[in-house]
């Protein structure tokens, strides 16, 4: 066994226990993410030759970030009780069923529409932070909030946060190297006009892939969460489905030509909430049947949480307009855009502000913490403008802190052990360590890419996600591999913007199984120590999103033909294709129901016995 295969095994040891634990085990995160933290800790001293200096650096920037995503989550958590205490939630429930009562329906509405414009605008997690709860508050199983709030973080979240992945992520990433440089200098682009030809690949990809996702919402809510676990019965919103997705990704990618890598998640997730709200108000191409979910009741034990709404939303006979109940959610959205355009003050003006520690314990190591631009504060900054806007009492507001904090603790051990374990692993390279190996995350992608050859095109976005789900961002993911997915595509012979359009793909992809990210959205709803359960379901479409992104970057490159991106293309469309009909045939059959007939019609037995 060469040594980089042996490095490469060892550097999937901490990923591949944490995997085995949450999913195979069923561990919850905050007992998988310390032993995935030691294993780390072992390697980067054992085999890495990090001092304990360097590991403990390391770990304290990731206590920083983690203390920030608990910041964003307490924030959504506190933005959840507090518009159940006002009573906004009961009308938002009765305006959605107004829409539609079709749970399918709704899911699609928030967490592919409404999720992926709050995408465009914040990024970060934030769409999982706010969908979850608000499907919560429709009467949606915890478990099934979450999912469908991680399975919308794919074809938005490379333009998350104003394009931040693409802006900061490949930029960075790209930025400084001689072969980089003389590349875009034979092909007469700077800089800026190559992102912008980069994001309109990275659009394109993402819209082919994206198409079928609104109807994998459908199908998995039905089939997981649905009274007959039918996956079919999320097939009967098809026309729906596919219309939504195409409302969202047919200016997704026209902004993207037009305007740009800052826009297509933000404009796109807007413009297509108000095609699809519109024309589902007039009942364009709903189902005939609606769908919902069995009486809670009969709901698992695993699918609820500690977080219930139905608990407050008792009809206190008090009455909210409809404008007032989602005044606070619009503000959520509206404050998100302003303080992420780069083009006004506000933005320079909240990140200006950092608590930062620089080169911890001596290392080149630095954490820092925004917290003025960070959700949390928007959140916060909500909330408070709720309790006027909304006229709650000082109980009520009251009450809403002591839930949201009895909630929050939850939270805490995974994410204040799963992200120490994620800088580790990143901070392992030559300049903290005394061996001259390459970080981890670096020798996983090296010994990949040598074992695939020509047939790179086809892996590289699994890379990304791999680099997701190890820092939980498409913009650490792309930070860290665009040069090497760059330089790959070189030596192969490849178009670097093909390769570099599906490392930033599938960085997008893998943040529906990061683990902080699945931890994060479940403390939202109250969901914890169900992680692994819930990675089982995000695993599939992640799945089907590498495998497709894959094939078309490979034929993008070598074309259709007697190749592995054709046989992957085929094989994709194919699957889909055999598993549509494999449950439409396993669909439930309708209850019959007995037409009484008038006396004096005879039925077709007896007239058949009359002749």
């Amino acid at each position: 066994m060469s040594n980089s295969l042996l490095l490469s095994l060892l550097a999937l040891a901490p990923l591949v226990a944490v995997g085995v634990l949450l999913v195979g085990f069923r561990w919850p995160a905050k007992w998988a993410m310390p032993v995935g933290y030691v294993i780390v800790v072992a390697l980067g001293v054992g085999v890495w030759g990090m001092n304990a200096v360097q590991i403990a650096a390391a770990s304290v920037e990731g206590l920083i970030i983690a203390t920030g995503l608990l910041y964003i989550i307490f924030g959504a958590l506190l933005l959840l009780a507090t518009l159940t205490a006002s009573g906004a939630i009961r009308t938002i429930r009765v305006a959605f069923t107004q829409i539609s009562a079709d749970r399918r329906v709704q899911a699609i509405i928030v967490g592919w529409l409404f999720g992926s414009f709050i995408e465009g605008a914040s990024g970060f997690g934030t769409p999982a932070a706010v969908a979850a709860p608000l499907l919560l508050a429709l009467g949606f199983p915890a478990m099934a909030a979450v999912m469908v709030g991680l399975i919308i973080q794919s074809t938005p979240v490379s333009f998350g946060a104003v394009g931040t992945p693409v802006l900061v992520g490949v930029f960075g990433g790209l930025t400084g190297s001689p072969a980089v440089d003389e590349h875009l200098a034979g092909l007469g682009l700077s800089m800026p006009e190559y992102l912008s030809a980069l994001g309109l690949r990275i659009a394109l990809l993402h819209a082919v892939a994206g198409t079928v996702i609104p109807l994998f919402l459908a199908c998995m809510l039905t089939g997981f969460f649905g009274r007959n676990r039918s996956f079919a019965e999320g097939l009967g919103v098809w026309k729906f489905a596919l219309f939504a997705a195409f409302a969202m990704t047919v200016p997704y990618v026209t902004v993207a030509a037009v305007l740009g890598p800052e826009f297509p998640a933000l404009l796109g997730g807007l413009i297509g909430l108000a095609v699809v709200v519109l024309a589902a108000q007039r009942g364009f191409l709903l189902p005939a049947r609606s769908w919902d979910f069995a009486p809670r009741a009969e709901w698992e034990r695993e699918w609820m949480g500690n977080v219930d709404p139905e608990e407050d939303l008792a009809d206190d006979g008090r009455r909210m307009g409809i404008g007032t109940a989602w005044t606070p959610y619009l503000l959520v959205a509206l404050i998100l855009v302003l303080t992420r355009v780069p083009q006004l003050p506000v933005q320079g003006w909240l990140s200006g502000i950092t608590l930062s520690w620089p080169n911890i314990f001596g290392t080149p190591i630095t954490g820092s913490i925004q917290p003025l631009y960070l959700p949390g504060f928007i959140f916060l900054i909500v909330v408070t403008a709720t309790y006027a806007i909304h006229r709650m009492s000082p109980q009520q507001i009251v009450e809403s802190w002591r839930v949201a904090g009895g909630q929050i603790a939850g939270a805490g051990i995974a994410l204040l052990f799963a992200l120490p374990l994620v800088r580790v692993f990143i901070n392992s390279g030559p300049t903290f360590n005394d061996s001259g190996l390459q970080s981890m995350p670096l020798v996983l992608a090296e010994t990949s890419a040598d074992l695939a050859g020509g047939a790179w095109p086809f892996f590289a976005p699994w890379i990304g996600a791999l680099g997701a789900f190890i820092a939980g961002s498409n913009t650490v993911s792309n930070l860290t591999f665009s040069l090497f997915q760059f330089a790959t595509a070189q030596n192969i012979g490849a178009i670097p913007s093909v390769v570099v359009a599906a490392q930033a793909v599938g960085g997008a992809a893998g943040n529906m199984i990061t683990v902080h990210n699945v931890v994060a959205a479940a403390a939202t709803v109250g969901l914890l120590g169900q992680e692994g359960a819930l990675l089982r379901k995000t695993a599939i479409p992640m799945t089907y999103y590498l495998l497709l992104t894959g094939s078309l970057a490979f034929i993008w490159i070598n074309g259709v033909g007697l190749n592995l991106g054709t046989a992957g293309l085929v094989g994709v469309i194919a699957v889909l294709g055999a598993t549509v009909v494999v449950i439409r045939r396993r669909a439930p059959v309708p209850e019959r129901v007995a037409i009484p007939i008038p006396k004096g019609i005879a039925t077709k037995e007896e007239a058949v016995k009359g002749e």
